[in-house]
């Protein structure tokens, strides 16, 4: 499983819990919005995260497309 930006903000937009973790990140952090969504890929999906399932059907979808 790989990271994929437009993935990951569909992902985001779609999930309400991770735009908020999201902008927390971006805050607390004071990042930009491309690395805070790769900060928050890999606090929420990558190895085992709570919404690596939600990503991977995604991936199935974005691969279909590709």
């Amino acid at each position: 499983m790989r990271y994929h930006q437009n993935q990951m903000q569909k992902l985001v937009n779609t999930t309400p819990q991770l735009k908020k973790e999201l902008n927390e990140i971006k805050q607390s952090m004071s990042l930009e919005n491309d690395y805070a969504l790769k900060a928050l890929y890999h606090a929420a999906i990558k190895d085992g995260g709570k919404f690596q399932q939600a990503y991977q059907a995604l991936d199935v979808e974005f691969k279909k497309q590709s």
